[in-house]
């Protein structure tokens, strides 16, 4: 459910039909602005969460992720999760980030270094875990302060929190505090890092962009048209604070760069390699996110048809 490129109903569909498709999960970005003008929504992830509770049985749902150190409290991530969690009946896990400053900006407190953000990650995720464990918690740390907060719904187990990495510093935080890994790269260094750091035996969740369509020059300009920001380097895509910036900072990715990095069309054993170079990383669960909000419906019968048939046999 990509919050940047469908409206909330849609959404909702969308991972209706997912469910109906046979995929074994589902995640949402939790986005304040699309990254491109051109993918033209940005809907409160969290209202979608609620309503995707209710209208499906079985999928799993899950952020990838939340920021949970500016835009949001992380008392307010801890309700928030609680809630889904019990709405969805023990469905949901918290994927969890440092953020961009693209969504993160709009509060006006200013965008810290990485440091700060990483320093404010591992202070968010004490506080939620806390919270979680039930009772009044009360904390002074060097970036939050919670005053005796307390968690009134409660959820018989608590969401499995997933933090994302890009580097050693996020691998650690992850390894130390976290359920599960999260990461858009099919990078083994990272894994390994997490693994190095406590992560060893927890599930690895992956992410690779697609563009299903039967007419794969249609398909590549429409990735081109909504997705080149993602061929940018995160430490650049992290700083960035408006779709204007990301579509300055692209301007000369070209749909040929689009069409290497990016698998496009309907020849499934593309797709399916693009799967196993996760799968081969040691990732243990890679989320498909399908560019182009009004191309869900033919993908997901595609998907059911032939992608998932294909990809269970790796």
């Amino acid at each position: 459910m990509m919050t940047e490129q469908a409206g909330p109903r849609e959404l909702v569909e969308h991972v209706v039909g997912a469910e109906r498709a046979g995929f074994d999960f589902s995640v949402t970005s939790d986005h304040f602005f699309p990254w491109l003008t051109e993918q033209g929504h940005s809907p409160y992830a969290w209202s979608v969460l609620g309503a995707a509770a209710q209208a499906t049985s079985r999928i799993p749902l899950m952020t990838y992720v939340t920021c949970p150190t500016t835009r949001y409290h992380p008392a307010v991530v801890a309700q928030k999760a609680a809630t889904v969690q019990l709405l969805s009946e023990g469905r949901f896990r918290l994927g969890l980030g440092s953020g961009e400053n693209l969504n993160e900006h709009v509060v006006g407190r200013g965008w810290p270094g990485v440091r700060e953000r990483q320093e404010k990650l591992a202070e968010a995720v004490e506080i939620i875990r806390r919270l979680f464990a039930g009772g009044y918690v009360s904390y002074r740390g060097t970036h939050f302060t919670v005053d005796s907060a307390k968690l009134w719904d409660l959820p018989q187990a608590a969401p499995p929190i997933g933090i994302a990495v890009s580097g050693e510093s996020s691998c650690r935080i992850a390894g130390e505090l976290g359920d599960l890994v999260i990461a858009t790269e099919p990078e083994r260094a990272l894994l390994d890092a997490f693994d190095r750091h406590g992560g060893a035996g927890k599930p690895k969740v992956g992410q690779v962009p697609i563009c299903y369509d039967t007419d794969r020059d249609a398909a590549v300009a429409r990735a081109h048209a909504q997705f080149r920001w993602s061929v940018g380097p995160w430490p650049v895509n992290a700083q960035l604070p408006t779709p204007a910036a990301f579509d300055g900072a692209t301007r000369y990715v070209t749909r040929d760069d689009i069409a290497e990095a990016i698998p496009c069309g309907s020849d499934v054993d593309t797709f399916v390699d693009a799967v196993r170079a996760y799968a081969d990383a040691g990732f243990t669960e890679v989320a498909l996110v399908q560019i182009g909000g009004d191309h869900q419906e033919p993908f997901l019968g595609w998907a059911e048809k032939e992608l998932l048939p294909a990809l269970r046999e790796l």
